[in-house]
């Protein structure tokens, strides 16, 4: 009985030391998942601060372009300044597209961690329900 009662007593610490370090590396497999992801946040808020700057600067020549067209009726120089206005308008709408969809909270969440530590849950409770 007290063999027995020792047996049990190191399978309970045997496990006890599993499922600590179990914990353990999920917590760091989270932690490099995070930082990942803060990294990809980082990189897609460059481009929203990207985008502000060029759609500024596209507002600035849509509108020389605009008081040039007015001032100078048709002057070549003008329509110039407007074409360049309007594709930097457009490079500014793809930068912000491409931004906020990587920004979305599905991009940013530790998907391998949740993913790992369900199917860890799901063998532990298989191997000690079937005990």
């Amino acid at each position: 009985m007290d063999n027995q009662v020792k047996s049990t007593g190191g399978l309970l610490g045997d496990a006890m030391g599993h499922v600590s370090s179990l914990v353990r590396n999920e917590v760091d497999l989270a932690r490099a998942e995070i930082s990942e992801n803060a990294k990809k946040a980082a990189i897609a808020i460059g481009m929203l601060v990207g985008a502000v700057v060029i759609a500024l600067t596209a507002l600035n020549v849509l509108s020389a372009a605009l008081v040039a067209a007015l001032t100078e009726a048709g002057i070549e120089a003008g329509w110039a300044a407007l074409i360049v206005g309007g594709v930097l308008a457009v490079v500014a709408f793809i930068m912000v597209s491409k931004g906020t969809k990587d920004l979305k909270a599905t991009n940013l969440a530790p998907t391998r961690t949740a993913r790992n530590v369900k199917r860890d849950a799901e063998v532990i409770k298989e191997t000690y329900h079937d005990r």
